[in-house]
């Protein structure tokens, strides 16, 4: 991309290591997504490419541990201090790596660490868009059967479920987060994105239901 003062192809190259045993639900091709989402909003929004295209490459680069931590550490924290070892070795000057990795220690969505940032901004945003939508709805099911969760209980309490049991099916993951991500969009373009993608993934879930129920 012309213009830009970081070499993105040596981002992309170091950030695909952290990624050679990765699960389906949040891969490589993820990160790739949520880099053409955050492309497309920064453009919109007039934030800077240089911060927000090696922050959505490095995005997840800390998901792997959190995994394995069945949820017990930040992923966010973790790539962050993993993103700043990566652009100190292909030479990033210090004030940009750390726009970059705040943009990645505050794209959680359970995070404690708000984006401070347009560009922190357009990377949550462009994160949560990936989680919602038809392209939401396969990664939740992604999930639940990377975690052993049955297909669906329609009947699941979010209150009183676990994360990381039988009981964190996709379904429980839209009650708990999905059908609240267009509420928490940071940006116009955000939410302008979100509001088709939410209506979508909202006809799929009541469906669903429906078909479980045999009413369908």
């Amino acid at each position: 991309m012309p213009g830009l003062l970081v070499d993105l192809e040596a981002v992309r190259r170091e950030a695909r290591t952290f990624f050679h045993n990765a699960r389906g639900s949040h891969d490589w091709e993820h990160s790739e997504r949520v880099f053409r989402l955050a492309w497309r909003i920064a453009m919109r929004e007039g934030a800077d490419p240089n911060v927000v295209l090696p922050a959505a490459l490095l995005h997840d680069i800390g998901r792997d541990t959190e995994f394995h931590a069945e949820g017990r550490v930040c992923h966010a924290a973790v790539g962050a201090a993993l993103a700043r070892d990566v652009l100190k070795r292909i030479g990033l000057e210090p004030v940009l790596s750390e726009r970059i990795c705040h943009c990645i220690a505050s794209h959680r969505y359970r995070g404690e660490v708000r984006p401070q940032t347009i560009e922190a901004e357009v990377l949550f945003d462009a994160d949560k868009l990936d989680s919602i939508g038809a392209v939401g709805i396969g990664r939740a099911f992604l999930f639940a059967g990377e975690v052993g969760a049955r297909l669906h209980d329609p009947a699941v309490d979010p209150e009183k479920s676990q994360p990381y049991t039988p009981d964190d099916t996709a379904y429980r993951e839209y009650l708990v987060k999905l059908r609240h991500i267009k509420d928490r969009m940071l940006t116009e373009t955000g939410r302008e994105i979100a509001e088709d993608r939410h209506r979508y993934m909202t006809e799929f879930f009541d469906r669903l239901n429906k078909e479980v129920q045999g009413i369908l």
